[in-house]
Order: structure tokens, then C-alpha cells, then sequence
């Protein structure tokens, strides 16, 4: 259970890198290059073997991945723009060209590359992606500031109950207002 985050703290991609993979059928990670590892804030040994949802984002709309499982199961190649999430709760944006690799016509892993991505198409991307959260699975991004005490009050409820903090707030808000 992670209690801090840098949600706000985005990683810069270098303009002149790619960030590559490569997955199983299953999108589990068989290969990182280590720009992928540098950009995510893992080294290479610990996304191999693990799967690529290791780098989701929260902000990112589920239907934008069921989006991507279709269009790789139809033997296309996927293109958009995604936000991924970094080990140390930080995030990146990346334009993302998704698609099968085949040996004697036989599909046997997957292949990602990434490049950056303008600021204003992050923004206008953010705003796509929190409207899509809305309407489809009901949530919003909020930002809230609150007082130490009571940021300190719902670590401690998240530490005694197991939970997540977001989930603690979400109890609370929905004991207490309706």
C-alpha cells in the first residue's frame, strides 16, 4: 500500500529516445530497454517478468485498454497517446504504437514503442481521459487540500484498517454526507 504519491511530478521523455518492449501474449514484460526502465523509475531486472499494468495510470480510462486488446486481437496496430504511472507514484505521457510480432505467421509477443508527447496534447489528452473516467466509470479526478492533521488523521485510518487512503476518504464521505 503505497501512502505517498508525486502525483503532480511528471518525467520529461527525452526527445531524441524511444521507450521499447516487448510482452507475452499474456502482457507480461519480456523485454525493457532501459530507456523504458530510466523513464518509469524501475531498472530493467524489476519490470521483466512483470506485467506492463505495472505502469498503468489511474487517470487512464479502462476502455482505452480494452480499446488496445481488441484492435492487437484484430492483428492491427494500436496508436495513442497514454499516461503511465512511475514506481515512485510520479507519471509520464507517452504516443505509444502497439502491435503484434509474428513468426511464420504465428502471433508470439507483443511490441510497444513509445515517444513523447507536446505539452498541449498532454492537456488536451487529460481533459479527454477525465471525461471519459466520468461518463464511464463514474469518478473524477479531484484535487483536495487538506489540513496536516487530517492528512494525518487518514494515514493512520489507512495503516489500522489495511486500506488505501483514497478508500478511507471515500468511506468517510460516503458515511457522513448522504
Amino acid at each position: 500500500m503505497k501512502t505517498t504519491y508525486q502525483i503532480f511530478v511528471e518525467t520529461m521523455v527525452p526527445q531524441n529516445q524511444l521507450i521499447i518492449s516487448r510482452t507475452d501474449l499474456c502482457g507480461n514484460i519480456t523485454y525493457a530497454n532501459e530507456t523504458f526502465a530510466d523513464i518509469s523509475g524501475y531498472n530493467a531486472d524489476e519490470l521483466v517478468g512483470r506485467p506492463h499494468s505495472i505502469v498503468r495510470h489511474p487517470d487512464m480510462p479502462k476502455s482505452i485498454f480494452k480499446e488496445i486488446w481488441e484492435t492487437l486481437h484484430k492483428e492491427q496496430i494500436w496508436r495513442g497517446y497514454v499516461k503511465n504511472l512511475r514506481k515512485d507514484g510520479g507519471y509520464y505521457w507517452v504516443y505509444a504504437e502497439i502491435s503484434g510480432v509474428y513468426k511464420d505467421d504465428k502471433l508470439v509477443e507483443y511490441k510497444s514503442m513509445r515517444s513523447p508527447v507536446e505539452n498541449d496534447i498532454k492537456i488536451e489528452m487529460q481533459n479527454k481521459y477525465d471525461e471519459m473516467k466520468r461518463i464511464e466509470e463514474g469518478i473524477a479526478r479531484v484535487v483536495v487540500y487538506l489540513g496536516v492533521d487530517n492528512i494525518a488523521k487518514i494515514q493512520k485510518l489507512s495503516l489500522d484498517e489495511k486500506i488505501p487512503e483514497d478508500e478511507v476518504i471515500n468511506n468517510i464521505l460516503s458515511d457522513t454526507l448522504f
